[in-house]
């Protein structure tokens, strides 16, 4: 009789996708919290401040309008989708019709649906790291390879095109890129972004661009869109977007991609057999958002330069520690090379990743480590938190550093 084999569970590639790092620390910081502990954390990217009252107001209002209990459109409500274009013109420069937008259910889910739609089994995907951790896993759901392209402190976490030819191969289809960026908080200038759109254009490669922090940029920096400075990769550009950082509205789930029709529509299918339509009352509540003043952003941003003033200070004043000024979002990325491999009353380090669990335990504090990343040594400290928060978090990690001894 033959045997059978043993029944697999879980299927082979839901079964090798990681989870969410950044997730797993902030639940871990919340549960900790939930026991009473007074825990500090830096690991979750999400601004601390409430969404603004207007768009509350219009959801509220939304939600007793019998229209918005009803099935809509998979691509969006169509004054939504209207006003995802009205508001990338504005703030970008990109001019696309409202037909080549897909509302999706956060800028997340818009990354899922442009990996599932370009990418073949076995395509690669250039991805420099540090990167954002879905980047990778995502690719991977699609059938695709993410061929990881390493930066440097010391080149501000950025890739140039010499350094991306070094990763090109036949099976490349699409270059990943994000400015600001998470995690290092990077963002590209005019002549670097230049010179990237050029390569893309050479080479002829889609580019997938995460643009949901461009409005959170500090001093003279400028988030500058692809296609914008280079017309010839519109036909082969999809950008992210979304409201979730912009306007503090990341539990609304409301995010977009904005692509060439034939992509667009293929994602619109994809997206009718999986979520089909996003919340219409999270939708009337982005129509609000996009189509206000950003007077609450500028707000917003003016306490995430101050905070973020105050972090990369406090940060570089702790011996071992080297961490550079972040340009835009709202994370600082740091080296932590200088606190390994020393004593934390008995407890040695060899990575960021273990230093991260000794901080958490013996300070009450809780960041990211590189290795989420792609980057061992470093670590992801948001600053959308209150400036006595981080003031408290980092005075604790100071402490236990000096406490440490080397070894």
């Amino acid at each position: 009789m033959e045997t059978r084999p043993t029944e697999q569970r879980i299927s082979t590639r839901i079964a090798n996708v990681a989870e969410s790092a950044t997730l797993a620390i902030d639940a871990k910081a919340k549960a900790l919290k939930a026991q009473g502990l007074d825990v500090v954390g830096f690991g979750a990217g999400e601004p601390d401040f409430p969404t603004p009252e207007r768009i509350a107001r219009a959801a509220a209002k939304a939600c007793l309008d019998p229209q918005n209990h009803r099935y809509t459109p998979t691509a969006g409500l169509p004054e939504l989708r209207q006003a995802i274009a009205a508001k990338t013109s504005r703030d970008s420069g990109l001019v696309v019709s409202a037909a080549q937008v897909l509302v999706t259910n956060g800028g997340k889910h818009a990354i899922f649906n442009t990996f599932a739609t370009l990418v073949d089994e076995g395509d690669e995907v250039l991805i420099p790291s540090p990167y954002w951790t879905t980047y990778p896993e995502a690719v991977k759901l699609a059938g695709g390879i993410p061929v990881e392209v390493p930066t440097s402190l010391e080149n501000g976490f950025k890739v140039t095109p010499s350094e991306l030819d070094k990763y090109l191969s036949p099976r490349t289809k699409l270059f990943v890129h994000v400015s600001p960026s998470n995690p290092t908080g990077a963002v590209y200038d005019l002549d670097e972004s230049i010179a990237l759109a050029q390569w893309l254009v050479d080479r002829d490669l889609w580019v997938m661009t995460d643009e949901i922090y461009e409005h959170l940029v500090y001093d003279d920096h400028k988030a500058w869109s692809l296609p914008v400075i280079e017309p010839r990769l519109l036909d082969k550009s999809v950008v992210i977007n979304g409201v979730a950082k912009t306007y503090a509205m990341t539990g609304w789930r409301v995010g977009w991609m904005i692509g060439p029709a034939d992509v667009i529509s293929a994602a619109i299918n994809l997206q009718s057999q999986s979520t089909s339509n996003v919340s219409n009352v999270a939708q009337r509540a982005a129509i609000e958002a996009l189509e206000g003043p950003l007077d609450d952003v500028a707000l917003m941003r003016a306490a995430f330069a101050r905070r973020r003033t105050l972090i990369h200070k406090m940060l570089n004043d702790i011996p071992g520690i080297e961490c550079p000024m972040p340009e835009g979002a709202f994370y600082a990325y740091a080296s932590l090379h200088g606190l390994l491999n020393r004593s934390y009353h008995g407890a040695v380090p060899a990575t960021s990743a273990e230093l991260a669990e000794i901080i958490l335990d013996q300070a009450k504090v809780a960041i990211v480590p590189g290795e989420a990343f792609g980057t061992q040594g470093y670590a992801r400290l948001s600053y959308a938190m209150s400036e006595d928060d981080i003031s408290k978090g980092i005075t604790r990690l100071a402490e236990l550093v000096e406490q440490s001894e080397p070894i």
